[in-house]
């Protein structure tokens, strides 16, 4: 049996919305789960998602979502004020659904945010591969990371969401600039592409980090899924747990 020393999953607000701690804490040990990151919003911080970080912070930290690029300095102001009161993994932004899609990451509008993110060492989620609903989603093509990571080396970037349908650019792109991640959330493992796996045995065993998309893909399900694919332990166990530890910082709980 592969020993896996920790696992990160992201969850949803809706998610917080009905499930207790305690089942959550439930579910994330029955799956072996030690570390979670909790997803909310700038603006609207969820009061729930606040108060599992407050009760354990040895077990959850907060990925910050819904920035306005467009007011960029209150939004990077109110985001400095949030991570220095709060335990944030990490900042995201959906390219495809803020500004009617029409702003890829190379967009110097992402700039500030770029500049801030090197500033504080703080990690930077962008999503990438076409989205889900039924709304423009080329601003989600990981070619448009390659300037980013040509102009901002010092930024800590991972693609989340994977790159469907364009894995194999977004496998180049990882060889091409090690600053860069992709995080496997919203991708049932069994579903991952055989080129990823691939690239996972290979130069990319700490590039790639695990994260189911709780409610929508379970922290049983991701968690047993990932567990059964072909992979070396050692990769596995960085998949799972050591890539993760590293690229946010946390801490074993």
């Amino acid at each position: 049996m592969v020993r896996v020393k920790e696992d990160y999953f992201k969850a949803g607000d809706e998610m917080l919305a009905s499930t207790p701690l305690d089942a959550l804490l439930a579910e994330m040990d029955a799956g072996g789960v030690t570390r979670a990151i909790l997803l909310t919003g700038l603006a609207e911080p969820s009061r729930r998602a606040l108060s599992y970080v407050e009760a354990r912070p040895d077990r959850f930290a907060l990925g910050i979502g819904r920035l306005d690029l467009l007011r960029p300095i209150p939004t990077l102001r109110a985001l400095d004020a949030f991570r220095r009161s709060h335990p944030v993994a990490y900042a995201q932004v959906g390219p495809a659904f803020w500004g009617d899609g029409q702003y890829p990451p190379s967009d110097a509008v992402y700039y500030p945010l770029y500049t801030k993110c090197c500033e504080w060492d703080l990690p930077l989620c962008l999503a990438t591969g076409l989205p889900g609903p039924p709304i423009g989603g080329e601003a989600q093509h990981p070619m448009h990371l390659d300037r980013v990571c040509q102009r901002f080396p010092e930024l800590k970037l991972c693609m989340h969401h994977g790159a469907d349908p364009w894995w194999d650019v977004a496998i180049r792109l990882m060889l091409k600039y090690r600053n860069l991640r992709l995080m496997t959330s919203a991708w049932a493992p069994r579903r991952l592409p055989a080129e990823l796996l691939r690239f996972m045995r290979g130069r990319g065993r700490d590039q790639v980090i695990f994260a189911s998309d709780s409610p929508v893909l379970s922290i049983t399900r991701c968690v047993g899924e990932a567990r059964a694919l072909d992979l070396p332990a050692d990769v596995l166990d960085a998949f799972l747990h050591g890539n993760a530890a590293e690229f946010f910082g946390l801490a074993p709980a």
